[in-house]
């Protein structure tokens, strides 16, 4: 039995669930339009570049969390799935997850995107366990700060190392697969990277080290 890790948004997903979420959420009037739209590109591209800075980020997307009833939004990402997230789970994601699960392999989503988002969609994939960039709430409520160490790049690793640590498995025969080059750290710790419709950063590693290369779209 062996590590399967899968990243969400861009790998098991044909888009970004953060990203996407933010367009849903202006769509609905939840926030400022022309203020979230230009920040959540903003944001967006920052993280496409490698140059993201997680905590400002998560402050900014965790806003409407932070200002509205949680009820309330529970409600919303119902409909944000069933409108935005379903149309982008592909076949040959499922295809690969059940590869695995009927390899015997422990299946792990991890994401740099919050759990509040990411939660439900793992679930949808049937996967139980994630590990995600944990919002910290306090008496119930969500306080805009990220809880622990931020699931991006270096983070990854140290997540997964906790992780493990804690259910007493290693890496050995692990796989990992990403789109992302901000992944990069985490790819470089497992025995099997594998990189699914990679950024331009990411293809010329992979093509350079002559890793798997596939798509899932």
């Amino acid at each position: 039995m062996a590590l399967a890790l899968f990243d969400l948004d861009n790998t098991l997903l044909a888009g970004d669930s953060d990203y996407l979420w933010g367009e849903f959420l202006t769509e609905q009037g939840v926030v400022d339009g022309d203020l979230y739209a230009r920040e959540n590109q903003r944001f967006y591209e920052e993280y496409q570049k490698g140059s993201l800075d997680i905590h400002e980020f998560q402050a900014f997307s965790q806003q409407p969390l932070v200002q509205n009833p949680i009820d309330k939004m529970r409600l919303l990402h119902q409909r944000f799935f069933k409108e935005k997230i379903k149309p982008i789970m592909s076949p040959a994601s499922f295809n690969l997850i059940k590869h695995h699960r009927d390899k015997g392999d422990t299946l792990v989503v991890i994401t740099a995107t919050n759990r509040f988002i990411t939660g439900p969609i793992v679930q949808a994939f049937g996967i139980d366990n994630l590990i995600a960039t944990e919002p910290e709430i306090i008496d119930g409520k969500y306080t805009g700060k990220i809880d622990g160490i931020p699931c991006f790049q270096e983070g990854k690793v140290k997540r997964l190392n906790q992780w493990t640590s804690k259910h007493k498995l290693d890496l050995k025969n692990s796989w990992f697969y990403s789109d992302s080059y901000n992944d990069l750290p985490l790819l470089l710790k497992v025995e099997n990277p594998v990189v699914v419709d990679a950024d331009e950063k990411l293809l010329k590693h992979a093509q350079q080290h002559n890793w798997k290369i596939i798509s899932l779209r």
